[in-house]
């Protein structure tokens, strides 16, 4: 049978990889792929609490929203590094340090923001 001590085993195993992951990777993808291990590490913990520790729903609604929230985490992420692949063709983490464009002059785009026309 098992016991929760085994769920937290499992648990432990998928954040220490999501850690070594983040630490040692420069892709940005494996980066994420580390963060994901780290979150479902979490919603891991959270489903084994509720199934046996008697306190109800709570760390299957939890982990729930760990879901979600990962979703649209992977989500932001992605759109981030497709303009980054984009731009510079390359996806390296130490590569890109800066995410904003010169070529466009601050004001121009404070007008875009505020919708005045522009010529």
């Amino acid at each position: 049978m098992n016991s929760l001590i085994h769920y937290q085993f499992i648990s432990l195993a998928l954040f220490v990889i999501g850690v070594y992951v983040c630490l040692t990777r420069r892709n940005a993808v494996r980066f994420l792929m580390g963060i994901e291990l780290i979150l479902n590490a979490a919603a891991l913990n959270f489903i084994a609490y509720s199934r046996f520790v008697e306190v109800g729903v709570n760390g299957q609604v939890t982990a729930i929203f760990v879901i979600i929230i990962a979703a649209a985490e992977a989500a932001v992420a992605l759109a981030i590094l497709l303009n980054i692949f984009r731009h510079m063709q390359d996806i390296n983490i130490d590569e890109a340090t800066q995410l904003s464009d010169y070529s466009v002059a601050p004001e121009t785009l404070v007008d875009a923001v505020q919708g005045r026309n522009l010529k």
